[in-house]
């Protein structure tokens, strides 16, 4: 009992970081309708900048309280500036483009301190005093209590603002209805605004006061917004102290899970160690009980205009623009030395990953993150088919693919109660827990290390990257694996075209327009998101074995977070309800083809790439919410309409002078 209240009063450090995010999470929700991926990103930029204003990074030093308030107005500075040039423009986009360019931000300011401050961890200064108490004859850092204290008072002193004045009343009557609120006067956009700067202090708080339990560095504080959405979404992204005390409670399972590792009876893997990766599921966990609790019951946000994801148009010339593109690829291949001939590979990979999203969140909504992961779990699984048992190509593949579909229906379960951002909260913890306890596992993963692949052959044929073919350049990788990487994607990018022009495709598009009136159709929208989840998760499996063949190994790095978030990105710019935005999400994909011309042209490459495409992402989603695909095709049809009106006004005109 005495351990289990010690860990409980270690959690509350981890918990009250957890919290206070979540609360800025929360507030930035009710003031806007956005679910602020970059939350935990303030925080980092809070904690860079803190360190470096007390260590003469900058030929300056700073007292605490100086750099205290230095950075408070740093953090604020940031949410103006993404409120102002970023979210204030997207205010009538759907939620899918609000969350992807709060993405675009996380990976600018996440490159910026890159850029700024290296590579290397800093230690945040100790704002709290360094006692040490002792409970239960243990020595536990008082820290763990200043942090809670800080984050209760915080929390008390936000909800008697929002209790109690008339600012508090504006943004819940704004929250609920926007018309109304706007009829009574107020102002949404400076609601918003407002809220965003409450948010952006708070985080920057977070950074500040996690020194005892994080350094600062570019990924630690960024993952705590993985927990603090499950608190927040535990709050229904409206109450504050239901957000404050999940946070709390979070932070608290996880020490206690950490606390169970250290026992006897607690699994473990190859060489005793406990199994990794535990809190990250006890999240996940987490996520699915308030999912099942509250289910469709969560709110949404009032709206001004009813958003929408774009248009999904039939494709047409099915068999002509696979031959085009098949001769255009198999040329490529040829002809392209071997950096540009890789890079293309890894394009094809990236369009697979692309049409998965595709399939589950351009035609039914669903806006799923685990696609990634998905594919890390055939990954895996061809690798330990290969190692463990000698079953290759095509087997291995078929085994991963279809491992890929029931690890997605697993995290998908949850589509049958909710959707729309709600889900993407709970796939992103699906994310974090598949590759932190899967991925990272020397059972199922590949521990630290990557995990070997043999490459592929057929009747003794070698289709992988050392086949005797090299093409012109005679050179590595060999542009057979590409052939067949190539007819992969022509023969999933006529299914899932095939899926739109069929009737289930027609039952997907009902679903995402409105679930109750194609319930009211006769639909069985469970079986059509069902459906829809297999379909994808077998497309993004596919890509995962390529992947695997690409490299010859996998590791828990390639299917990670970051990169499943990147990938959401990539389609959406692409456009992520057409097959031909997939095409275009590949080709722009993290070591892509695109990526690769402007390394080679400009010099453009590691932590430079991710701030040019953070950038990019976001004036993409501002300037084109349709990607680039949808925006090509609806000026391509408006041109159509032109054309074939000004033919109507020739012949018009033409008949009245003969008349």
């Amino acid at each position: 009992m005495q351990d289990l209240v010690l860990f409980v009063l270690l959690g509350l450090g981890a918990g009250s970081v957890i919290a206070g995010i979540a609360l800025a999470v929360v507030i930035t929700y009710r003031g806007s309708g956005i679910i602020n991926l970059a939350i935990g990103a303030i925080s980092m930029v809070a904690a860079y900048a803190f360190w470096a204003l007390r260590s003469d990074f900058f030929g300056i030093t700073l007292a605490t309280v100086p750099a205290i308030v230095v950075v408070m107005l740093s953090s604020i500075l940031v949410g103006v500036v993404s409120e102002l040039l970023v979210f204030r423009p997207l205010r009538t986009s759907s939620p899918l483009a609000k969350l992807v360019a709060s993405l675009g931000i996380l990976l600018t300011l996440q490159a910026t301190m890159l850029l700024w401050f290296g590579s290397a961890s800093k230690q945040i200064p100790n704002v709290f005093p360094d006692d040490i108490l002792q409970i239960f004859d243990t020595s536990i850092p008082a820290n763990r209590f200043w942090m809670a204290a800080v984050v209760v008072v915080i929390s008390l002193a936000v909800g008697a603002v929002y209790r109690w004045t008339r600012f508090g009343l504006a943004t819940r009557a704004a929250s609920e209805n926007e018309v109304f609120a706007m009829l009574a006067g107020l102002s949404p956009n400076q609601l918003s605004m407002v809220n965003t700067l409450l948010a952006s202090a708070l985080a920057g708080a977070m950074g500040i006061i996690a020194a005892p339990l994080a350094q600062a560095d570019s990924t630690t504080l960024v993952l705590f917004i993985v927990p603090a959405l499950a608190a927040a979404l535990f709050a229904g992204f409206t109450s504050l102290p239901i957000a404050v005390i999940a946070g709390f409670g979070i932070g608290i399972g996880q020490s206690l899970m950490f606390y169970a590792s250290t026992l006897s009876w607690f699994p473990t893997e190859q060489g005793g160690n406990p199994l990794p990766g535990t809190q990250a599921l006890l999240t996940f966990v987490l996520l699915v009980v308030a999912l099942s609790l509250r289910g469709a019951s969560l709110p949404t946000r009032g709206e001004l205009v009813e958003k929408r994801l774009p248009e999904a148009p039939r494709p047409k010339h099915l068999a002509r623009s696979a031959a085009v593109f098949g001769a255009i690829g198999v040329v490529l291949l040829v002809v392209l030395p071997f950096g540009y001939r890789q890079a293309l590979m890894l394009s094809l990979i990236g369009m697979v990953l692309c049409l998965s999203l595709v399939v589950i969140t351009g035609f039914v909504g669903q806006v799923s993150l685990a696609q990634v992961a998905l594919a890390g779990v055939a990954g895996f699984v061809v690798s330990h088919m290969i190692v463990d048992a000698g079953i290759g190509f095509p087997w291995g593949p078929i085994a991963g693919s279809i491992a890929g579909v029931v690890v997605g229906l697993i995290v998908g379960a949850s589509a049958l109660r909710v959707r729309g951002v709600s889900l993407a909260v709970v796939t992103l913890a699906g994310v974090v827990a598949i590759e932190q306890f899967g991925f990272a596992s020397k059972r199922w993963g590949a521990g630290s290390a990557g995990s070997p692949v043999e490459q592929p052959s057929l009747l003794g044929f070698d289709l992988g990257t050392t086949a005797s073919y090299r093409g012109l350049d005679g050179k590595l990788p060999s542009p057979v694996l590409g052939f067949v990487f190539l007819a992969c994607v022509i023969a999933l990018c006529l299914l899932v075209a095939q899926i739109r022009r069929s009737v289930l495709g027609q039952q997907m598009l009902a679903v995402r327009a409105n679930e109750r009136a194609a319930a009211a159709a006769g639909i069985n929208v469970a079986r059509v998101k069902i459906t829809a989840y297999a379909i994808s998760s077998f497309i993004a499996g596919t890509a995962g074995w390529m992947y695997a063949y690409n490299f010859g190994s996998v590791s828990a790095a390639r299917f990670g977070f970051l990169i499943a978030l990147a990938f959401v990105a990539f389609a959406y710019i692409g456009g992520i309800t057409m097959v031909s935005g997939a095409v275009i999400g590949g080709l722009v994909a993290t070591e892509g083809l695109v990526p690769h011309f402007f390394q080679e042209l400009l010099g453009i490459s590691g932590n430079w790439t991710l701030l040019v495409g953070g950038l990019i992402l976001i004036v993409t989603v501002i300037q084109n919410p349709e990607g680039v695909a949808g925006t090509t095709y609806r000026k391509r049809q408006a041109s159509k309409r032109a054309k074939a009106a000004a033919d109507v006004a020739t012949e018009t005109m033409a008949r009245a002078g003969e008349s």
